[in-house]
Order: C-alpha cells, then structure tokens, then sequence
C-alpha cells in the first residue's frame, strides 16, 4: 500500500510491509504446468486447456525513449545514472490457479529495453502489500513499482513485476498470505513473460534474478527457493536481492499489536480479516473487532478501497481498534496460528547456492531493520553466502526502495 496521499496522522511511507505467504512446497506446478491439455482432456474441461503462464492479452501501457525514463525515474526519486535504452511496458493478462490449484487469471508488468539482445536477463520484481488494486505497477503509472521496473528494463534487463492474485486485473479478492500463491502467480508470470517476448523473436536467460520491497522480500525468498528446488523446468535461481522484508512476521505482527510500528492498525487489520478467511482467526467481527469497528472493517479490505479510504474510517492504534483477547492472541500465538506465523518466519531458512543481498534501513519505522537481520542469521546458519547492507541515505519504510533499487541494478548487471 503506498500512503503517499493520506491524511496528516497516517504520514507517506510505502508498500505495507506485511509478507504475502509461506513456505514453498517442492511440487508446486512442477508436472502439469507446461505441457498443454490433450484434445480430450480439452474437451470434458475446457477452462484447463490453456497452460499455466499463457498470455491472455497484452496491452501497451508505455513506450519510453531513455531520456523520458530518466526523467520519470528522477520524478520518483531513484537515481537514473544506469540509464542506457528506452523501454516498452505491457500489461499482460496470463493463466495461473488459485489457491485450490484451480483455473483462474492474473496480470502483470512486462518491461523490455528497446535495444536488439535477443536473450535477456529477467528479473522478477515482488511489490510490497496494496489493498487497493488499482495501485499496482499494471495499471497505476505513478507507481513506485512501475518506476523500479523501468529502472531495471533501461539498463537492459527484461522484467516480470506481478500484481499477485487478486489485484490489477485479476478476478476475485487478493488471498493475502496464502502459501502457495505467493510462489505460483510470479512463477506463471515469468512464463507468461517469456511466451511474449518469444513473440518478438527474443528470449529469456534461464536464470532469474529476483528482487523485492518489503512484502516482496519474503516473497523474494520463496520464489527464490522454488527455482532452486526445480519448480520450473526452464527457470533457475540466479540472484537473490530483498529490500526490508518484514522475515519475522510472528514478531512483526506482535509489534503491530502493541503499536510499537508506524500505521499498526493497519497493517494488522488487513492481516486478521485475510487470514480470517484462510485460517479463521475469530468466530465473528466482534471477537477481534472492538465496536463500532466490528461492523466495518472485513468490507474495506475487499480490494476495491483505496488506502486512504480505509485510514479515513479505522482508529490510528491497534489499541483502538482491536479488542484485548485479540490482541493477546496475535502476542502470543499458539495452535494453527503459531505454526502458519512459523511458516513466514522461516523465508530465509534454506541455503541459496546463488548469492543473497539484503538491503534496509535502520530509519525504518514500518518494517525494523531487526527483520532483515533475522534473515541474515538464518543464512548464517545454513552456511550461505549473504550481505546485510545498511541503507543509510533513507529515512524511511518507502525511501529506502527508492535508494536500493539502483544498488540492485547495478549487481543484477554484473552478476553472472
């Protein structure tokens, strides 16, 4: 969610922070997702006969010589030193599945450099949270994610910005936190992204370089760990570069609970009514919501709200909006609970053999620089290569992206 134009006692920060899902299981896509249907299996199910990552449709949204990315980038506030092409931008409508493993859509941000390499380098680029669908890199212009992938597509690399499920031109609500969703909607999205380039008689380098802002850190580390574990047949791991990625979400979300973070109402609203529809977090509203709140709350997070119209309506605290119980359940968790936090608090809990780069800012007051130093000890642990690196020219959640994207740029670039 991007609080640029909230009110007063929500200041401008960035993308929330909270991670979109868990842990990658091995199998996830691997048997069925690149061979299309036989006629008959077309037949009794025809829905299926498309395979994942397919494009639906691909619409232009942008056409830039380097000069006018330079200036959009310098607009956002990302150093445009890097710039050497222009770039096209589609947003490209793709087959995937939902999280039951059945059939359904979702959109994305493809940018290419306008330059004649017919293989190119691909990054997949994971947004923070919105909850708002209008709001992602597809279909927003303005979006600090759409500046970053046109960052990325004018030094010369190709790229896949996801919306997720749910958001930009995806049916449905967003299954916020889902396990497997955060992994098959980037992963169908890289497909979908080398079906359209092959379009133009180009291609894409096996290896994925992959980079995310806050909740897109974790996301960044999943995805990461699918393509080590083979998950795609094409695809391999090829970088590793999170941004202020909330890794311990059992402590991020106690935090949350005691208002010891920026904009904590919010950021645990959206985490107890999604994962109320997944897990079942409380009986009714009113078990987590205090009055009035209880009647309101699950009908803002519906997608179609835009982060300042659900600040206008909640209280700034978790304190206030919450009920006692509830919040003693998110401070210590126990039961399904537990063991789903669990789940996000072990993103980084696997040994990359490629190496991994994270980035934050100790000026965070969203996302504590403790979470990405509870990624660094779990690579640690698992003996892999790693760099912490302290963004110091940032002052917040939302600027330290802006200043590490470039930093990312230029290694994805000399990474081999």
């Amino acid at each position: 969610m991007t609080f640029t134009r909230l009110p007063g006692r929500f200041p401008a920060s960035g993308a929330l922070a909270l991670v979109c899902a868990a842990t990658v299981l091995a199998g996830t896509g691997h048997a069925d997702t690149q061979n299309a249907a036989s006629p008959a299996t077309r037949a009794a199910h025809p829905q299926q006969a498309a395979a994942r990552g397919s494009v639906i449709s691909a619409t232009p949204v942008a056409d830039l010589n380097a000069k006018e990315v330079a200036a959009r980038l310098k607009t956002a506030g990302i150093d445009a030193e890097q710039v050497r092409y222009g770039v096209r931008a589609h947003r490209i409508v793709y087959r995937t599945v939902d999280t039951e493993g059945r059939p359904t859509t979702a959109s994305q941000l493809v940018v290419v450099p306008r330059n004649d390499d017919r293989e190119l380098r691909v990054v997949s680029w994971l947004h923070g949270t919105e909850v708002f669908r209008g709001e992602v890199a597809s279909v927003n212009d303005e979006s600090m994610d759409r500046a970053t992938a046109l960052l990325f597509a004018s030094t010369g690399l190709a790229v896949s910005a996801p919306d997720y499920l749910g958001l930009g031109e995806g049916p449905g609500s967003h299954p916020y936190g889902h396990p497997k969703a955060t992994v098959t909607a980037p992963l169908d999205a890289l497909r979908a992204t080398r079906a359209f380039v092959q379009r133009d008689g180009r291609d894409l380098d096996r290896r994925v370089l992959i980079s995310g802002f806050s909740q897109g850190g974790p996301a960044t580390m999943m995805l990461g760990r699918a393509l080590q574990q083979g998950t795609d047949r094409y695809f391999r791991l090829g970088a590793l570069a999170p941004i202020a990625g909330p890794f311990d979400l059992t402590g991020f979300e106690a935090a949350a609970a005691n208002d010891e973070i920026a904009r904590s109402s919010l950021y645990l609203a959206y985490f107890a009514t999604a994962w109320n529809r997944m897990y079942g977090l409380y009986t009714t509203p009113k078990d987590a919501f205090r009055a009035p709140y209880d009647k309101k709350v699950e009908s803002l997070f519906d997608g179609n709200h835009t982060g300042e119209q659900i600040a206008a309506v909640l209280p700034k605290t978790s304190k206030e909006l919450f009920t006692p119980a509830f919040l003693n359940k998110i401070r210590h968790p126990t039961g399904e609970l537990r063991r789903n936090l669990r789940a996000l608090d072990t993103t980084c809990d696997w040994r990359p053999q490629v190496p991994v780069h994270l980035f934050h800012s100790k000026a965070d007051e969203d996302v504590p620089f403790k979470n990405s130093a509870h990624c660094a000890r779990q690579l640690t642990t698992n003996g892999a290569a790693h760099k912490l690196t302290e963004v110091t020219e940032a002052d917040s959640h939302s600027t330290t992206v802006l200043k590490a994207a470039p930093q990312v740029a230029r290694e994805f670039n000399t990474t081999h």
